[in-house]
C-alpha cells in the first residue's frame, strides 16, 4: 500500500441474512504546493522555464502576455498567428497554458500599440497626454473606421484561437491605455461612446465562448454586462494600501465599491478571478504591508491566479512563508477524503467518495473522476464516472463588512461532496486481485489534476485499494475501455 494510505475493511449486512465485505479508504491529506492547469502563480511574458525569478519549488500553469494589436495584425486582415502559436507551443512545453490580452491605446513615447496601418484605412488617430507626458498618438477607438477594424481583428482571432487547448483564458480589453479601460490621467484623451465600448465587449464575447474571458472590475457598466454573460474578472494593485495615495487605496476604497456596481459577487462560480500587485511584489515588503491580511482578502474573493509580474521575490523568509500559504489554497484544491467499496465484484459494482475543496475557487474545467483496474500480465481497464470537479466549490465569507477590514478570516474549506458511481466491468476482464486507483482526466482519460492527498503515481493516478473480481458477471455491458498495457 503507497504511503498516506489507511484500508479499513468493514462489514454491511445484506439481504438473506448474508454479509458482504466492504474496503474503506481514507487518504492522507498532503500540505504540499501544486501544479494543477488554471490556476496559481503567473509567469509574465514568459514562460516558467524562462522565468529567472521563479523561485525554485514554486509551480506555474499560466503565461500571461500582453500584446499591441499591431503585434496582432501587422498587416490589414492578417494575423500575426506565428506570434500567438509560438507562445502557446512555448506555455505547452513548459507545462503551462498561455492567457493574453490585446492593448490599443499606449501611453509612451514611439511605442504605440496600434497598428501603422489604421491611419491609412481611414482610422482616426489623434494625440493626447498622460500625466503630463506626451502628447502621444492613440487611435479614437469609437471612431467608425478604428472601430469596424478593430471588431473585425477581433472576430478572426476568436475564430483562429477559442478553444485551443493550450489557451487558458483571454483578458478582455482593447479599451484604453494598457487594454485596461480606462484613460485616467490625461486631460485630453477622449474616452469612446458607451455604444462603441459595448460593441468591443460583445465581440469579444461573441468570438470567445469556449475559452473563459476576465475583465477589469474598473470597467464599471461594460464590467457588469461581461459579466452578466458569464465573464469572470481580475483587478490591478491587488495588496495596494498607499501605493498611489494616502487617503485612497485600492483594499479599502476601489475594490469593494466596484465589485457592488458589477455585480460580481457569484461571477466565480462559473470564471476565474485573477490578481496582480500594483507595481513589483517587492513593494509588499518594502512598504510593509500585511501580508496575511492581503492575501486572506484575496483568498476570500475566490481568486484563481496571481500575475507576479515576473519580477524578482524579496529575500525575506516571511514573505516566502506567507506566499506559498496563499497559493497552496490559491485557486482549487481537491482533497479525497474517502473511498468506499466491495471487496469482491461482479457485473458491476458502486463505489462511494468524499470530495472536498480546500482552495479559493472551483476549477472551472468539467474533469471526470475515472477509476482504474490494474492487474497482473499488463491488464488494465478504465472505468469513466459521471461526476465532475467544477461542481465542488469552496467555502464563502462575508465580504466587505467593518469585521473583514478588521481581520480579514482565513477561508473555510468547501462542503464535502458525496459521489456514488456505478461502474461495470468490460467483458473480458479475467477473474482476479485488481489494484483499485482513482484520477481527475481530462477528454481523453489522462490524468490532468493532481489531489491534495498523498499516493500520486509516476503517471498522475493514485492506487487505492484491492479488489477481487468474481466470475459470474454480467454479459454484453461492458465498458470498451479495457486495453492490453506493456508490464
Amino acid at each position: 500500500m503507497n504511503r498516506g494510505w489507511m484500508c479499513v475493511a468493514g462489514w454491511l449486512l445484506a439481504a438473506g441474512a448474508l454479509f458482504a465485505q466492504r474496503v474503506v479508504v481514507t487518504p492522507e491529506e498532503t500540505d504540499e504546493l501544486l501544479a494543477n492547469p488554471g490556476m496559481g502563480w503567473e509567469t509574465f511574458h514568459r514562460s516558467c522555464r524562462q522565468d529567472k525569478n521563479l523561485p525554485p519549488g514554486i509551480p506555474s500553469t499560466v503565461q500571461y502576455i500582453r500584446w499591441g494589436w499591431k503585434d496582432l495584425e501587422p498587416e490589414p486582415g492578417v494575423l500575426n498567428t506565428n506570434l500567438v502559436d509560438r507562445a502557446l507551443r512555448e506555455s505547452r512545453e513548459a507545462g503551462q497554458r498561455l492567457a493574453f490580452r490585446v492593448m490599443c491605446c499606449s501611453p509612451y513615447d514611439q511605442k504605440p500599440y496600434h497598428p501603422a496601418w489604421l491611419a491609412d484605412v481611414g482610422g482616426k488617430i489623434y494625440h493626447a497626454d498622460h500625466h503630463g507626458k506626451g502628447p502621444f498618438p492613440i487611435p479614437d477607438m469609437g471612431d467608425p473606421a478604428v472601430l469596424a477594424a478593430h471588431l473585425d481583428f477581433l472576430r478572426r482571432l476568436g475564430a483562429r484561437y477559442d478553444g485551443h487547448p493550450d489557451l487558458n483564458h483571454v483578458d478582455l480589453g482593447s479599451m484604453g491605455w494598457w487594454g485596461e479601460w480606462h484613460l485616467s490621467g490625461s486631460k485630453s484623451a477622449r474616452w469612446p461612446s458607451q455604444e462603441a465600448c459595448m460593441q468591443v465587449l460583445d465581440a469579444y464575447q461573441t468570438a470567445f465562448k469556449k475559452t473563459p474571458l476576465v475583465m477589469l472590475l474598473n470597467g464599471k457598466a461594460c464590467a457588469a454586462r461581461a459579466i452578466a454573460r458569464g465573464a469572470g474578472w481580475r483587478v490591478d494593485s491587488m495588496g495596494d494600501l498607499g501605493s498611489f495615495s494616502p487617503t485612497w487605496n485600492h483594499m479599502r476604497n476601489a475594490y469593494p465599491e466596484w465589485y457592488r456596481t458589477t455585480q460580481a459577487a457569484d461571477a466565480w462560480k462559473s470564471a476565474p478571478v485573477a490578481y496582480e500587485p500594483p507595481r513589483e511584489i517587492g513593494e509588499f515588503v518594502e512598504k510593509k504591508w500585511p501580508l496575511r491580511w492581503i492575501y486572506n482578502y484575496a483568498l476570500a474573493c475566490h481568486g484563481s491566479l496571481f500575475n507576479g509580474k515576473s519580477g524578482k521575490w524579496p529575500d525575506d523568509p516571511a514573505f516566502r512563508a506567507e506566499t506559498e500559504r496563499f497559493l497552496k489554497r490559491l485557486g482549487y484544491r481537491i482533497v479525497l477524503r474517502e473511498v468506499v467499496h466491495p471487496a469482491q465484484a461482479g457485473g458491476s459494482f458502486d463505489v462511494s467518495t468524499k470530495w472536498q475543496n480546500v482552495g479559493s475557487a472551483p476549477c472551472y474545467r468539467p474533469y471526470r473522476v475515472a477509476y482504474r483496474l490494474s492487474g497482473g500480465a499488463g491488464v488494465e481497464a478504465v472505468l469513466p464516472g459521471k461526476a465532475t470537479v467544477n461542481a465542488w466549490l469552496p467555502g464563502s465569507v462575508e465580504l466587505f463588512d467593518e469585521a473583514f477590514f478588521k481581520e480579514v478570516p482565513d477561508l473555510p474549506p468547501g462542503p464535502l461532496c458525496d459521489v456514488v458511481e456505478r461502474l461495470v466491468l468490460p467483458d473480458g476482464l479475467a477473474d482476479g486481485t485488481y489494484t483499485l486507483s482513482l484520477a481527475l482526466v481530462d477528454e481523453r482519460s489522462r490524468p490532468a489534476v493532481r489531489l491534495a492527498i498523498h499516493g500520486r503515481g509516476a503517471d498522475g493516478w493514485y492506487a487505492l485499494s484491492k479488489i477481487e473480481i468474481k466470475a459470474g458477471r454480467l454479459k454484453g455491458t461492458g465498458s470498451k475501455t479495457l486495453r492490453e498495457t506493456t508490464p
